[in-house]
């Protein structure tokens, strides 16, 4: 088991939110989880997929073909 496990308040801290963020992506299966009895843990990897997925990349407006001629 080289990967961490991370606790829902850990989630929340890392990803700069209230422990409902990581919760309610638990309760709609938007993260892979890992319930140990009672307890859920998120594999550090899933979160940094998960953050991997959503990340948006910007544009760059120099070669954007939707700009405007000034």
């Amino acid at each position: 088991m080289a990967d961490r496990y991370l606790t829902v308040s850990q989630v929340a801290e890392l990803l700069g939110t209230t422990e409902r963020f990581p919760r309610r992506l638990i309760a709609e299966r938007r993260i892979v989880f890992v319930k140990v009895g009672r307890h859920v843990r998120i594999p550090e990897c899933a979160l940094n997929a998960f953050i991997n997925a959503h990340t948006v990349q910007p544009i760059d407006h120099r070669r954007s073909p939707l700009r405007r001629a000034a």
